[in-house]
């Protein structure tokens, strides 16, 4: 028997619905997929922070030092989201996402115990691997798989997770940090992840509707009934499913994977320095952290229309939109000298934000189907990974040489014009056009 075989046979692969109710069972997977981006959280940088401070104290580290093999750690972690995603294909999510969610939980064990920097580098690898990685990568594949038509809408809702992940986490670990130290507050999350998410991922998560019997979006049967011809919601749609092979020989898939990059890069430079480039325009700290959570406040309802949206005009056209608040963003953050402007500048943030983290993860199964989405999506987070782990390094050398950001914002205009450009460029491919 096959290595892969005996993997599903272990998991069990069970071909019917695990619960019986009124409506679709995918949007069942929709709060399963919300739960692993809200789940995600150990793997992000807004989680990791309250620690790192916490081991510069005790183990007396210097923060380059610490920053430094965090940046490492991420690369190793990008690299590694490759081979992720050829393996969701193999195994399917269900199965990855229990085994993601037990490393996850080891891996919180394991920083409990970080007391070198050796120890630190391969724990934080771990976190951003199979947290921010793995984590937010294995429901991005699973949604579409249950929706195509309601798709935009089903991947707004599961980034509820997300957006709850940001504003809970941060202050929630500072008061557990407090109350009960650093190493037994790894240990809670990493028994929570284990007691929480890997059962409901074990019992409930089919990895696609055919398995039970369902099509995408809700159909029962290929053929509409009499209230499905009356609902205009219920519009079949048909999309080519590509291999990753045939993927990747269309322009498309470049020109995307070209807009994959560069957010991650824009937005983790001005999210790292957003403080350093406020108190130069004359701003405090406390007015960085609200415009931070202000984003936040602003993306989440974003996010929903974005959704909606999505279903409705060709993502190509949102995507170059997204580039063009981008340069948008990077013009006022060189003006945003008054509070009033901060809030503004939170609003275009927020915006854009909503947009992209829909955007980005609707258009790979539009153009290219459902088939191949862990390889494709996992490289495409290979690239986002990758372009989130330099994007803050030509900012601070800026301001070593110059003193002052001014002179790389102006430089880092040419990111989203590049963003624009490709968006445009990557129109949906016909398969029999494959060269």
């Amino acid at each position: 028997m096959k290595r892969a075989d005996k993997i599903l046979n272990f998991f069990g692969n069970n071909h019917t619905v695990p619960l019986k109710s009124t409506f679709y069972y995918g949007w069942y997977i929709v709060f399963i997929g919300s739960l692993g981006a809200f789940f995600s959280g150990p793997g992000q940088t807004y989680f990791i922070s309250v620690f790192i401070d916490q081991y510069i104290r005790d183990f007396d580290w210097s923060r380059s030092q610490v920053s430094t093999i965090y940046s490492a750690a991420t690369l190793v972690s990008a690299v590694c989201m490759f081979f992720m995603g050829r393996l969701i294909d193999k195994f399917g999510q269900r199965n990855m996402m229990v085994i993601v969610s037990i490393m996850l939980a080891l891996a919180c064990f394991f920083n409990s115990t970080v007391n070198n920097l050796i120890m630190l580098f391969f724990g934080i690898l771990m976190l951003r691997l199979f947290g921010q990685g793995s984590m937010t990568l294995i429901p991005n594949t699973l949604i579409p798989q249950w929706f195509m038509t309601k798709r935009g809408r089903a991947l707004s809702y599961m980034a509820i997770g997300g957006f709850a992940s940001s504003a809970i986490f941060p202050p929630l670990n500072v008061w557990l940090v407090s109350a009960i130290g650093w190493e037994n507050t790894w240990i809670l999350w990493g028994v929570t992840i284990l007691i929480v998410f890997t059962p409901l991922a074990y019992f409930l998560v089919r990895n696609t509707p055919e398995q039970v019997g369902l099509e995408p979006d809700g159909y029962i049967t290929p053929i509409r009934s009499k209230a499905q011809e009356n609902d205009p919601s219920f519009t079949k749609k048909v999309e080519s499913d590509w291999t990753f092979k045939e993927a990747i020989r269309t322009k498309a898939f470049w020109f995307i994977l070209s807009c994959v990059g560069i957010p991650a890069l824009v937005n983790t430079a001005i999210t790292f320095h957003l403080i350093s480039i406020f108190n130069q325009n004359d701003l405090g700290a406390g007015v960085a952290a609200l415009v931070l959570a202000g984003m936040a406040l602003v993306g989440f309802p974003v996010t929903l229309v974005a959704g909606r949206l999505l279903d409705r005009v060709k993502v190509n056209i949102i995507l170059a939109g997204i580039f063009v608040l981008e340069i948008v963003l990077l013009m006022m953050l060189q003006i945003t000298n008054t509070i009033f402007m901060a809030v503004l500048f939170a609003l275009v943030w927020g915006i854009s934000n909503g947009f992209e983290r829909i955007a980005l993860s609707y258009v790979w199964p539009s153009y290219f189907g459902r088939a191949a989405l862990g390889s494709i999506q996992g490289l495409a987070t290979s690239v986002m990974v990758f372009g989130s782990a330099i994007g803050p390094l030509p900012f601070g050398i800026a301001f070593d040489i110059f003193g002052g950001y001014k002179e790389i914002i102006w430089i880092s205009l040419i990111f989203p014009i590049i963003g624009i450009i490709s968006s445009l460029l990557a129109k949906q491919p016909e398969k029999k056009k494959v060269v």
